[in-house]
């Protein structure tokens, strides 16, 4: 974490007054003055008046803890009471597809979204690891582990915009360790992402230094010069440069910290995205019910980001006296529905559609038969997803599953088919692009060369 901060007694200064301490905290990012550059809709407004288009891009959302499929998107009304639950479907403005009643919002836009109904492979347990990187944790893994989407990006093109890393993760640190993304993997420090969110808010905090000290790159990489003397480890230094490089950059440049202050935008538009309490998390282990991270998601693809990850509250409802799955679905629903709107239809009202694409999900999906004790348990066999936007074809529901929801009887689809599509869409050629584990071996990015949906094209 790059901590720019005042330096105690005891630690080593450099000649300048910076403690090589100091030099070493690299890594996270949080919000910055302006310091007189411009506003992020200046930005835009300058680009857009040279033509320039924004770079392809991801926003992937993780429902913690596993979303019922049954009660968002795949409902089940002819099925008996204990498997249907109390949720009816409504009509989109799609003919033929129905989502549940309490997204009301989502089904103005049926045409603007596709619906997985049919995801298999799921693995069982809570953990995010496959979400992020589209891997099942039970096969085999490389030295170092794989990748995760943002890590992968940013190895395989880089920064899009000089003033903005290619990959920033909002998602909040999760007391269970599994909830959490798995990292950059064997690719290592270089592509790890940017957190700007959590503990790690203030790490960019400028104390005792000025911003015409940091445009000063003469005076900073005769100190980093010095500190790479008195660094042990090459290879560490190595991955550490990279970061450096890109954490300075931000550092001399209000873009990105624009885009991380929401403040920014109108009051309308983030009342129509809502607002949630960030230090309040969902059932002590999840994340935080915080739609307005969505709204500082696109934010940051418009300042230039690649790929843009967020954790989303708990949909990990095992019932109990007061806390009924129903009683937290009527709760979580509609900020959800609120949000995820909101959204689609910036990207849309943005001229975003077309660059950014969005996918919606969770480790696995819910059983069918609902239980007094635990509601809908955990149920890996099959799985749901929302994509949106990228230019894809939208308006379609993908599989199918039986008549309570327990199995996909048709078009089952896999994370690597998802992830294949993914890659498509950011231009990288999943099939043919491989990247170097720990023993230089060369390993492809998706498993089973799996090819991108079809059905998107």
């Amino acid at each position: 974490m790059l901590q720019l901060l005042g330096q105690s007694p005891s630690q080593r200064e450099f000649c300048d007054g910076l403690s090589r301490r100091n030099f070493l905290q690299i890594g996270s990012l949080a919000a910055l003055g302006t310091a007189g550059g411009w506003a992020l809709p200046e930005i835009l407004r300058a680009e857009a008046a040279t033509g320039k288009t924004s770079p392809k891009s991801v926003i992937m959302i993780y429902l913690v803890g596993g979303p019922p499929h049954q009660d968002m998107f795949d409902l089940k009304p002819e099925a008996p009471a204990e498997i249907a639950g109390p949720w009816k479907p409504i009509p989109t403005n799609i003919p033929g597809i129905d989502i549940c009643e309490a997204f009301p919002r989502l089904a103005t836009m049926g045409d603007k979204f596709s619906v997985i109904r049919s995801l298999v492979g799921n693995q069982p347990g809570h953990d995010a690891i496959q979400v992020f990187n589209g891997h099942h944790p039970r096969n085999p893994t490389p030295a170092g582990g794989w990748p995760q989407l943002g890590s992968v990006v940013s190895k395989v093109l880089g920064p899009a915009e000089p003033s903005s890393p290619p990959f920033v993760s909002m998602c909040y640190p999760c007391t269970h360790g599994p909830y959490n993304e798995p990292g950059p993997g064997f690719l290592g420090t270089a592509h790890s992402a940017f957190r700007p969110l959590g503990p790690t808010r203030d790490d960019l905090i400028l104390q005792g230094i000025t911003l015409e000290q940091l445009a000063d790159r003469r005076s900073l990489l005769r100190s980093f010069d010095r500190l790479r003397r008195d660094v042990d480890s090459t290879s560490t230094m190595h991955g550490m440069d990279a970061f450096t490089d890109q954490a300075l950059g931000l550092l001399t440049s209000s873009r990105l910290a624009t885009a991380l202050d929401i403040t920014q935008e109108d009051s309308q538009t983030i009342e129509r995205y809502g607002t949630g309490d960030p230090t309040i998390f969902m059932d002590g282990n999840g994340a935080p019910r915080v739609p307005q991270s969505l709204l500082m998601a696109r934010r940051l693809i418009e300042a230039g980001v690649r790929v843009v990850t967020l954790n989303y509250s708990k949909w990990d409802w095992h019932g109990g006296n007061n806390n009924s799955i129903f009683k937290r679905e009527a709760e979580d629903f509609p900020v959800f529905d609120q949000c995820v709107s909101a959204l689609i239809e910036d990207l849309h009202a943005r001229g975003l559609a077309e660059d950014c694409a969005v996918v919606v999900w969770g480790e696995f999906g819910r059983t069918p038969k609902i239980s007094a004790q635990v509601g809908r348990d955990h149920w890996p066999q099959v799985n749901c997803a929302l994509l949106a936007g990228g230019g894809m074809r939208h308006g379609q529901v993908i599989g199918a599953t039986d008549r309570i929801g327990g199995e996909a009887v048709d078009r089952p689809v896999t994370f690597a088919e998802v992830y294949a599509t993914l890659f498509q869409h950011l231009g990288i050629d999943s099939k043919q692009t491989t990247i170097a584990d720990l023993n230089g071996r060369p390993q492809y990015l998706v498993e089973d060369s799996a090819a991108p949906l079809p059905e998107m094209a």
